[in-house]
């Protein structure tokens, strides 16, 4: 267990950071310490230079790793390792994710947000976070597989949604716990993708279907040194890991800001101004490096910005998050149409965002909506 139950305990009261804190403190000469964290043995590094190392460092004197809980709710083929799969991956994103090919997306992106501000956010008080999770799961199923059906998109949130709330967890299979949901919920919407390749295949071979049309698509025609095709088992994991990576981070990345900009009007106005632009996730809070790191300061990041690998929301080098402009894009693309419709306010003042065990707003982040007259 090591200090597992210490982290989450800190993490649940909203304060994840102080683990960290008290820690480096305890260490403060090297800024790096020694922890287990959910049955894994790992090193805690506390600085920008921490940072710059392990992204120099790539396959040299580190290695990407996944934890045991993923590995298990997402176990490879047998024929490649999770690592040479994750590898493959990375290798043909670019051309789906780089600005150029992404400049498809706006139109759709903004069709898809203003639908569902239309759907969603009729009342006079909603709950944020569900909601921006329904919304980003939604626009990966839309841009990434090209599924436009709700009701195909209701059936995998489904399951998917079991899987991320046992994606962190005790690797402990025991009826009952959210990893044994999790492993079964995985298999679940396995079967699911698996149907939609099966589909797809035919639709390629009778050309009803554009072979460059989406991600899937490309994988389907995707072959090895040998000339082999992915088997449909490894495809429906990687779909599996790309909803993951366009779902989850930038949906709590929204939450964020829709709280920051209810808590500080003054933003709020400079944004609807068109005259205010930020980087879109939270900072890091090293006083180190930025000055009242509890505060949200948007302007802190103009000008010469922070030292460099003090601020790395996105990873660095070969760690470096492929679909960082998509998330940009994404997040850029609600925020105007959110603001241009609605002010709002907390309707729970003091709401904090906790880890249990991703980051989440404690309460679901109600708000009270006041729409913009016309």
């Amino acid at each position: 267990m090591g200090e597992t139950f210490q982290y989450f305990s800190m993490a649940k009261k909203g304060s994840p950071e102080k683990f960290i804190t008290d820690r480096k403190n305890k260490y403060s000469a090297s800024k790096v310490f020694k922890t287990s964290l959910l049955g894994e043995p790992m090193a805690i590094l506390c600085s920008a230079e921490g940072n710059k190392f392990i992204f120099s460092n790539e396959n040299k004197l580190v290695q990407s790793w996944w934890p045991r809980s993923i590995e298990k709710i997402f176990p490879n083929s047998g024929k490649v390792t999770t690592k040479e799969e994750s590898m493959k991956l990375r290798q043909m994103l670019p051309a789906f994710l780089k600005p150029e090919a992404l400049q498809k997306y706006v139109g759709p992106m903004d069709a898809v947000t203003k639908q569902h501000l239309k759907t969603y956010w009729d009342s006079k008080e909603i709950k944020v976070h569900p909601l921006m999770k329904k919304h980003t799961f939604t626009l990966a199923c839309r841009l990434l597989l090209n599924i436009e059906d709700p009701g195909l998109i209701s059936k995998l949130e489904k399951p998917f949604r079991v899987i991320m709330a046992g994606f962190i967890s005790l690797p402990i299979n025991v009826p009952g716990t959210k990893f044994s949901r999790a492993i079964r919920a995985a298999k679940e919407l396995r079967k699911e993708i698996e149907v939609m390749i099966k589909q797809r295949k035919i639709d390629l071979i009778e050309k009803r279907v554009s072979p460059t049309q989406d991600i899937l698509s490309c994988m389907l025609q995707e072959t090895d040194e040998n000339g082999q095709f992915m088997n449909e088992w490894d495809i429906a994991n990687k779909i599996m890991g790309l909803l993951t990576g366009a779902h989850d981070t930038a949906s709590m990345a929204l939450v964020s800001i829709i709280k920051y900009l209810a808590e500080l009007p003054e933003i709020y106005d400079g944004v609807l101004r068109g005259k205010l632009h930020w980087n879109a996730y939270a900072t890091h809070k090293n006083p180190e490096y930025f000055p009242d790191p509890e505060k949200f300061d948007p302007p802190r990041f103009e000008g010469e910005g922070p030292p460099p690998y003090s601020f790395v929301p996105f990873g660095g080098g070969p760690r470096m998050c492929p679909g960082q402009e998509y998330a940009r894009l994404e997040i850029l693309t609600f925020i105007h149409n959110v603001v241009t419709n609605f002010r709002w306010e907390k309707v729970i003042p003091e709401e904090k965002i906790i880890i249990d065990p991703v980051p989440m707003a404690a309460r679901g982040l109600p708000i009270r909506l006041h729409p913009h007259i016309l």
